[in-house]
Parts: structure tokens; sequence; C-alpha cells
């Protein structure tokens, strides 16, 4: 039996991540899930989005890694970016983090290829992230990062519709205290 081509999928919350995670099985990938998201605020929030995820993987027996939730680190990282409007030069620099955090992860398993949830969602900038991913790229060892855009192909749709299917909760905001201002 061929073994199936790995992948590691930074992933921010379930709703996000079952319909690439559906096509990634239904394409012949093994995913590995990597949560890796500092920016989440408060952590009642963090865990609930973590929780939720994790539910969904088990269910499907997937490899799920949980990277430690380091908010203060994160903070300080795009410290003096607070005050910049979403897609802007924070958010830039958060996917930069966190798709790091994930190529670094993949180089240490010896994944050769990863990519992320986060074009998935219609608010971010897709640009954004596959400037990110290259950056990240650039920072590990034997990786790669899959620059697919996760909204196209009807994946929208079906995110959607595991969605209501799954009665995942759905939050309302990126993840930061930034990202909630009016």
């Amino acid at each position: 039996m061929e073994e199936k081509p790995k992948v590691l999928l930074h992933s921010c919350c379930a709703p996000c991540s079952s319909a690439v995670i559906e096509w990634l099985l239904g394409n012949g990938y093994d995913p590995v899930i990597f949560f890796f998201n500092p920016n989440i605020y408060p952590e009642e929030e963090y865990l609930k989005r973590k929780q939720e995820l994790i539910g969904y993987i088990q269910k499907l027996n997937l490899t799920f890694i949980d990277a430690d939730y380091n908010h203060a680190g994160w903070l300080g990282c795009i410290e003096g970016l607070e005050k910049e409007p979403e897609r802007g030069s924070r958010c830039s620099q958060c996917f930069r983090i966190r798709l790091e955090a994930a190529a670094l992860q993949a180089s240490r398993l010896n994944i050769p290829l990863f990519t992320t949830t986060l074009s998935s969602s219609r608010w971010k900038n897709w640009k954004q992230i596959y400037e990110a991913g290259l950056y990240a790229e650039s920072k590990a060892e034997n990786v790669r990062f899959w620059d697919k855009d996760w909204k196209k192909g009807g994946l929208t749709e079906r995110r959607a519709i595991l969605l209501r299917e799954n009665d995942f909760y759905n939050q309302q905001y990126c993840g930061c205290e930034f990202s909630m201002r009016k």
C-alpha cells in the first residue's frame, strides 16, 4: 500500500479547517494539524477554538500538534502595529509569525509541504498570506509552502455546509483583540 504524502496544515479553527481537511483527505494527502495561534484573545476564546478543532480531528483520527499559547510573546512581536487596520502590516507580521512556526515544525517532522487554513477565510488578504508563506519557507530547511487559495474550487461553499452539519462554533472576528474593533 502506497503511503500518502504528508502535509502540515496550520489550522486556525474548526470552521476554516473542515473543508480544507476534507479536500486533503479526498485528494490523497495525510494532513498533520498544527495549531499555533498566539494571536487569539482572550485565552477563553483560544481554548474554545482549540477544543472545537480537537473534537473535529479526533473524529477523523488525524494527528494534532498543539503549540504553546503565548499571547504576551505575540504582542511583543507586533509591538508598534496595534493601531494598524485589519489587512494592514500587523496582519502581515502575524501571518509571518504563525507560518514561520509552521514551517519550522514541518522541517522538524520531515514533512516537506506546509500550508494554512488562513487562506480559506474571506476576511484575509491572500497576497499577505502568500508572502508570509514564502518568508516562512525561507526560514526552514527542506520545506515548501503550498500557496493554495483554499477559498476556491467550491471550498467556501463546502465550509458553510460543514459548519452547519457539525454545528461548529463560528467566531465573528479573526482572533486578536485588535480585530475586535468595531
